[in-house]
């Protein structure tokens, strides 16, 4: 697959970026050498080879899927202007 001048300026439009026309042709070079190098990497032939998302087995620690309130209620409501029972206070906005 090979892009051209014209091509560049029809996706630069549908993708609203503005590119000058001085651009385009760079930008298509650019592009067919990236689609070069994509071809390249079909010929690697992986057939067998296990798909992986990292090189590193390891298990991450695990921990109890609990609720809490943090236990730090009394800083965090330190900077309120106004609390109650634990609770911010804040003016009435629905009569």
């Amino acid at each position: 697959m090979s892009v051209d001048k014209n091509t560049v300026r029809k996706v630069a439009r549908l993708a609203r970026i503005a590119v000058p026309e001085e651009r385009l042709e760079p930008l298509a070079a650019e592009l067919n050498g990236i689609l070069a190098w994509i071809e390249q990497l079909n010929e690697v032939d992986v057939q067998g080879v296990e798909a992986m998302t990292t090189p590193v087995k390891m298990t991450l620690p695990m921990r109890e899927d609990e609720v809490t309130d943090g236990r730090i209620r009394d800083k965090v409501l330190a900077n309120a202007p106004r609390t109650e029972d634990g609770f911010f206070v804040v003016p009435k906005v629905v009569e």
